[in-house]
């Protein structure tokens, strides 16, 4: 439910505070006052279009806040949860223009998108007017109502959840067969290169191994001679270390008398004897088990080879052969076996059998509820002076499947007697449309959720005792709906209408010579009287003050 609006520096309103409150409010005034500008602000709150055009003459920008109170609404509720804002017993919208036309859009003081404003706006209040932008003129609306009507809520939401996930489904499937050559093309080079992969086998560790063992056998003869002239200057007879170390221990040995550092001297020559007798040994045992094995040394390059060339191959080093393999694996398996694309279409085929059941039963429920609610329409246009008017509820076969069933849905309507029914805004007046609004709000109020509905001069065209049940409707409307709260807005200049309404608010245009201005205030006790009465004729007299007080007592 609305509960303020504020205006500031909006066309000819310098600074507006509105409080609403549960029932049925009406705006009033002269022709030309600016009444519909408020209505105008709270669609600009909502979502509505903007441009600088709306920025008061000389002002900097134009700054709109609507609070509502959405203790009740748990679908704006989960919205807003849904889209991580702030949540609480009430929700601010606000929008603001600058003079240079730049508009940003607030929900509980944060930067939202135009989109998520009119999202939950609609949520909110359903306006219905003379503009282009009226709901009723939208198919959408048509559907929603009728489902509403139905209480087919809970089936139309399941039809939309199997509709999403057929056709999720099925786009994966249009993505692989599109691609299916490329796919089997891709599927085949996978399996080649793991074959080669799997054949070459390459172990941890096993590239240095043999990069090792090449080097040594490659290099075996100049290894084995070098080893032989080690040996030799080792242990290999006259003048070898061992004997020259065996020389220097005898001198230190024969020297009549030894110092500390001699001493130490002759204990570092015995070990390094020993060091070198026990490096012959090591050496001597070195040769006699080499080898010189040229056909290992052929095989082991011919191992490294292939190593060598499947990773140039590939474009990685040798080292990264095995990742690459566990890569390739897992790309096979997730482009899938050869029967994937037939088993997404048997899957496709299972989730759109589903769809249509669920759908079909949509459509069942639909149309039985079409009849009625186009007989209860019509019965309540009568009584809006429309005898001869005839409401249809269309439900037309779509061209293709779509998220909200089978068939569209479309209200239509013949003014005339012996004319065609067709679509609303091609045929329905403003006046008319108005009050097929109205009367359609009437039926369905049983069944909406949209807690505030707003009109705009629904009695255009209408007076005397019809203007009387247009006002009582409001009320009516006003007084609550479906287990709540109800609120309603109205732009009228019919005072049987003003006369029924819970509240009244006047709206008045003022000048100072420089530039006019915009006031708004509720009218209460004798003021609301005298505009009742201005509002029957024109002049105020005793008489149609007298009037005034019976339609108000009679409200």
């Amino acid at each position: 439910m609305l509960l303020h609006l504020s205006i500031s520096q909006f066309t000819l309103v310098d600074q507006l505070e509105l409080e609403f409150g549960a029932g049925t409010s009406t705006l009033t005034g002269e022709t030309g006052a600016g009444k519909s500008i408020t209505l105008d602000a709270l669609g600009l709150a909502l979502g509505d279009r903007g441009n600088a055009e709306l920025v008061r003459a000389g002002a900097k920008r134009a700054d709109i806040h609507a609070t509502f109170d959405i203790a009740d609404h748990a679908e704006a509720t989960a919205w807003l949860e849904e889209q991580e804002l702030d949540t609480g017993r009430e929700v601010i919208l606000r929008r603001t223009i600058s003079a240079d036309g730049r508009s940003r859009a607030y929900i509980n003081g944060q930067p939202v998108t135009l989109l998520q404003l009119r999202a939950l706006g609609e949520q909110l209040i359903d306006i219905h007017s003379q503009h282009e932008h009226q709901s009723l003129l939208k198919r959408e609306t048509h559907r929603r109502l009728l489902d509403e009507f139905a209480g087919a809520g809970e089936l139309a939401a399941e039809t939309r959840i199997h509709y999403k996930a057929w056709q999720d489904q099925y786009r994966r499937y249009r993505a692989l067969a599109d691609s299916a050559e490329e796919t089997e093309a891709r599927r085949q080079l996978l399996q080649y290169q793991l074959e080669e992969l799997e054949q070459l086998n390459l172990q941890p560790g096993e590239i240095e191994d043999l990069e090792s063992e090449q080097r040594q056998l490659a290099n075996a003869g100049e290894i084995l001679s070098g080893s032989y002239q080690l040996a030799a200057m080792l242990s290999g007879g006259e003048g070898d270390i061992a004997e020259q170390l065996h020389r220097a221990l005898q001198l230190l040995t024969a020297m009549p008398e030894q110092s500390q550092d001699l001493a130490e001297v002759a204990q570092m020559l015995d070990s390094a004897r020993i060091q070198v007798d026990e490096a012959a040994g090591t050496l001597s045992r070195h040769i006699d088990r080499f080898e010189m094995d040229p056909e290992r040394l052929a095989e082991v390059e011919e191992r490294l080879s292939a190593i060598y060339q499947a990773a140039r191959k590939h474009r990685v080093q040798p080292p990264e052969l095995p990742d690459l393999q566990q890569q390739l694996q897992a790309e096979l398996e997730e482009i899938g076996a050869p029967d994937a694309l037939d088993r997404l279409a048997d899957e496709c085929e299972k989730l759109e059998r589903v769809y249509r059941a669920t759908a079909g039963k949509l459509g069942e429920l639909r149309a039985g509820a079409a009849e009625k609610l186009a007989a209860a329409v019509n019965a309540q246009l009568a009584e809006l002076a429309m005898p001869h008017a005839r409401v249809e509820l269309a439900l037309q076969e779509q061209e293709k499947p779509a998220a909200t069933g089978l068939e569209e849905v479309e209200i239509l309507i013949a003014t005339n007697p012996g004319q065609p029914a067709r679509p609303l805004g091609k045929i329905a007046s403003g006046g008319e449309l108005s009050r097929v609004s109205l009367a359609i709000q009437v039926v369905t109020a049983k069944t909406s959720r949209t807690p505030t509905l707003v009109f705009d001069e629904v009695d255009v065209g209408i007076g005397g005792a019809t203007g009387d049940v247009v006002g009582r409707l409001l009320r009516q409307l006003g007084e609550g709906r479906n287990g709540r709260t109800g609120q309603v807005i109205c732009v009228t200049h019919l005072a049987q209408v003003a006369a029924r309404a819970h509240r009244q608010y006047l709206v008045k245009k003022h000048s100072d010579g420089d530039s006019a201005f915009v006031s708004l205030r509720e009218l209460k006790g004798d003021e609301r009287r005298e505009e009742i009465a201005r509002m029957l004729g024109g002049e105020t007299t005793a008489q149609s003050l007298a009037h005034a007080g019976e339609m108000l007592e009679r409200a």
